[in-house]
């Protein structure tokens, strides 16, 4: 015997094997002998005989069309990726990640090795009955046996079970035959006839797709094989579809011979009415003992490959043991030995009824995540998702998984509650444990195109103030500092804005190049060692101020641009960062709101941060001095998000009101009604003669202050103009703010740009109404007029009859029709400029009117030519 060899820990079980099993051999043959299984010889006639043949064709056809979607999904899977061992487990987690993948990895591992005691079990009970030997205790010797003498073939290796499992097809095949060639020497057309209706009895029609539906349940049998196949790409398709195939064919002809042969109160008394049937009754007992024999055998080679995969892949760590193989195509010897100890244990328990129709379950888990992996895969659109099978459709799969959920609940509530309540309890264990992830699966991919989709639908959609959402750029250079900035641009945040973290490397050439790519991986390391989350942004440029321009206006994609900056104070800011220079530091400050973003300059010397920190979570007090402009509200909505941080939600919010002499009504009562318009819990207070003194005097034991600036030659300065440095001395944490934008903080959904953009539809609309009711009436005006001339021409013409009353009257009718034709035609040319003035101004609101536009072109055009008509 060879020594064991190891399987590599970042691969699954037989990745670095290579395959001796053709399609025949891996894929179709275990998939077919698991199908045509023990249902097909002792229940499909009693199916048939409770459900008549109609109703039975309609459980076959949904029974199978749950095999056929799952087969579609499994093929364009399999063709997409390089499969490796671990067959669904290998699928699943390769797409789904290793949560899914190792839940139902673990739970179909257990259920294939519980599936061989039930197979062998079938087996006892089937040459017990044949011997005819009266002991309850014989069906599980019998069992035993059969696993032991089933775990020699699963011991050797694929290639002596396949030997094996020629035998047992052979013996199916003549089985089949033999009931086939019985059946039509017994056909009977009016029992056919007679057999179509179901006859009155106590089973339901999912009773009876419970008790059919496990016989579709195997044709996944060949996944399992993944590891041990020469092309698991071709195979795998191919050998499904064929076992499937070939099985749909056999269970419906069977169909119809048990009602053509048969009637229904014996096919519903006879569990094995096959054997009345087949033309040589020995060859259906025998072929009962094969199925079971070869289902088992199936399990037997699948269950120990998905533990090997699982353990090569690390996904439970307890269980590395298993990852080691033996022999030149790695066979799972320790697997086979635990799935034969779990069969064993199995048999010895006995009540099978109780946990069989969970292991079904998890099968029909296993069918249902493969169906939503691949949807989930083809769902991303990602590029590298382009599968070699062509006839996929993503809703195929999405039905497959729909299809088993709901057959799930259908067949058995409880038991479906229970193994999705396991399986969910194995993906919350191993999420909290797993750690990073160690391949690349669809995650990813699926959440960028979300990313994509969403930022589409957010574009089309027109600004407001509820939308605004603090969208932070954090400029730091000194690692310490950034922890601290990105710690508090998180409380800012209130979980509902992005942080970026930037960098700026000062130089030209090819050797920036480099050093961007090293100072991003630092970036990024301390990023993940602070536990911020932010992302981080390195951008290499001439110079500083080209650098914070730079990013401050290319920043986001879309609708999701940056609109707020924060940056350490002048004392704690790196050389490299806005500068030491006061000048210059006011001058990048100036640019950075030019371009429209609020500043945030945050003041936290290390003994006051030191201090926050030892401050309890319900002693917090957060400060705003307020001077009802736009810095003021946008300091008050930062102090806001910031109490819906877990660290602050126990704050509270003092809003520190400046009595100005143009704010004459301003008065505590006033301040409580904006507070309570705008929903924000905080304590108004006003503070008479304000200076730094008195900014220091209220708000040195707060725990944040939150103070406005202004730039003034190119200097910080605090409200009442005084040097920023001077105020700062005594207060504890401090964040400065200048305002770029005005922010509504109680605006309504019917204001804003949506609003405007509204009112310009309507207006356009109504305008371009007139304007073709005008136009509707200038032309029958102009008709009229028409009528009138013509009629006075002819009365002129006829001298003879006409008197000179008759003629004058024609002639002013005609110039009364003519003056009201030329109104209706001013008229209409009116409403037709007012609507291209609206068209004009909908188009400068946003509105996108190309309809109405030509209307009112058309309008004018018309107008134009009844007015020359009338003239001519």
């Amino acid at each position: 015997m060879k020594a064991d060899v190891s399987i590599p820990n970042n691969r699954s079980g037989t990745s670095e094997t290579k395959g001796t099993l053709g399609t025949f051999a891996g894929v179709f043959t275990p998939s077919i002998l698991t199908i045509l299984g023990i249902i097909l010889f002792l229940r499909l006639g009693y199916v048939v005989g409770n459900a008549g043949l109609g109703l039975t064709l309609v459980i076959l056809l949904l029974a199978n069309g749950i095999s056929v979607l799952t087969s579609v999904s499994l093929s364009a899977i399999s063709t997409n990726l390089k499969v490796k061992g671990g067959g669904d487990y290998y699928l699943i987690s390769r797409t789904l990640g290793l949560e899914f993948g190792g839940a139902i990895g673990i739970v179909v591992f257990l259920a294939q090795s519980v599936s061989i005691a039930f197979y062998c079990l079938g087996f006892g009970e089937a040459l017990a009955a044949l011997l005819s030997i009266d002991s309850s205790a014989l069906p599980q010797i019998i069992a035993v046996c059969a696993v032991s003498f089933l775990f020699i073939f699963a011991w050797l290796g694929a290639d002596w079970a396949t030997k094996f499992q020629y035998v047992v097809m052979i013996i199916l095949t003549a089985a089949i035959l033999s009931f086939f060639i019985g059946g039509f020497i017994r056909w009977d057309t009016a029992r056919l006839i007679q057999n179509w209706s179901s006859p009155q009895t106590n089973l339901g029609f999912w009773v009876l797709f419970a008790i059919f539906f496990p016989a579709v349940t195997g044709f996944t049998q060949g996944v399992s094989m993944s590891g041990d196949l020469k092309d698991p790409g071709k195979s795998l398709p191919l050998g499904t579809f064929t076992a499937v195939g070939v099985s749909i064919v056999v269970y419906l002809l069977s169909a119809v011979v048990f009602s053509a042969a048969l009637p229904a109160d014996v096919m519903m008394s006879d569990y094995g009415a096959m054997k009345k049937v087949a033309y040589i009754d020995f060859l259906v007992t025998a072929g009962v003992i094969a199925a079971t024999l070869s289902s088992a055998m199936a399990s037997f080679l699948g269950a120990p490959r998905i533990l090997q995969s699982l353990a090569g892949d690390r996904t439970f760590p307890f269980l590395a043991v298993f990852a080691k193989g033996s022999g030149p195509t790695g066979n799972p010897r320790r697997g086979v030995l635990l799935a034969a100890c779990i069969a064993y244990a199995t048999i010895g328990f006995g009540h099978l009824n109780l946990i069989a129709p969970v292991v079904s379950m998890f099968f029909l888990i296993s069918y249902g995540l493969l169906n939503y992996a691949t949807y989930y895969e083809a769902r991303s659109a990602s590029p590298s998702f382009r599968p070699r099978f062509r006839y996929f459709n993503r809703w195929f799969s999405l039905a497959g998984a729909l299809a088993c959920l709901g057959t799930m609940l259908a067949v058995h509530l409880y038991a479906g509650i229970v193994a999705i309540a396991v399986l969910f309890a194995i993906f919350q264990y191993l999420k909290r444990t797993a750690g990073p992830s160690r391949w690349a699966d669809s995650r990813r991919s699926y959440h960028l195109q979300l990313i994509r989709e969403y930022l589409l639908a957010a574009a089309s959609e027109p600004e407001h103030p509820r939308y605004w959402r603090p969208q932070i750029l954090a400029f730091s250079d000194h690692p310490e500092r950034r922890a601290q900035l990105l710690r508090f641009s998180s409380w800012i945040e209130g979980g509902s804005g992005i942080t970026t973290a930037v960098r700026i490397l000062e130089g030209e050439g090819l050797k920036m190049r480099k050093l961007k790519e090293e100072a991003q991986v630092q970036l990024q390391r301390d990023i993940i060692q602070d536990g911020a989350h932010a992302f981080p942004l390195v951008v290499a440029a001439p110079n500083l101020q080209i650098g914070i321009q730079t990013v401050v206006q290319a920043y986001g994609v879309g609708s999701l641009k940056a609109n707020t900056i924060i940056l350490n104070w002048l004392g704690q800011v790196s050389k490299k960062i806005l500068s030491l220079n006061y000048q210059e530091f006011g001058k990048n400050l100036r640019w950075a709101h030019f371009y429209g973003c609020n500043i945030v300059i945050l003041d936290a010397k290390t003994d006051k941060w030191a201090s926050l920190d030892e401050t309890d979570d319900n002693a917090r007090r957060i400060d705003v001095w307020w001077w009802d402009d736009a810095t003021s509200r946008l300091m008050l909505l930062i102090a806001y998000l910031m109490t819906r941080h877990e660290k602050w939600s126990e704050a509270k919010i003092r809003l520190l009101a400046a009595d100005c002499s143009k704010e004459d009504d301003q008065s505590v009562e006033s301040l409580k009604a904006m507070l309570e318009e705008v929903r924000i819990e905080a304590e108004p207070e006003i503070v008479q003669d304000v200076s730094a003194d008195t900014i220091a005097e209220y708000s040195s034991d707060s725990s944040v202050v939150f103070l406005p600036f202004h730039i003034k030659n190119n200097q910080v300065v605090d409200p009442l103009g005084n040097p920023m440095g001077n105020t700062l001395f005594l207060l504890p944490v401090v964040a400065m703010v200048m305002a770029a934008e005005d922010i509504d903080l109680d605006a309504e959904p019917e204001e804003g740009k949506a609003a405007e953009m509204a009112q310009a539809s309507d207006t356009l609309e109504d305008a371009g109404k007139k304007a073709q009711a005008a136009e509707k009436e200038a032309e029958k005006a102009i008709e009229t007029a028409e009528k009138a001339k013509e009629k006075a021409e002819n009365v002129m013409a006829d001298s003879d009859g006409v008197n000179e009353e008759m003629k004058a009257k024609a002639e002013k009718t005609a110039r009364d029709a003519e003056k009201r034709a030329n109104k209706m035609s001013l008229k209409a040319a009116k409403a037709d400029a007012k609507a291209e003035t609206a068209a004009r101004e909908a188009e400068a609101a946003g509105v996108s009117q190309p309809t109405a536009s030509q209307s009112a072109t058309r309008s004018e055009k018309n107008a134009k030519e009844n007015k020359l008509k009338l003239t001519t």
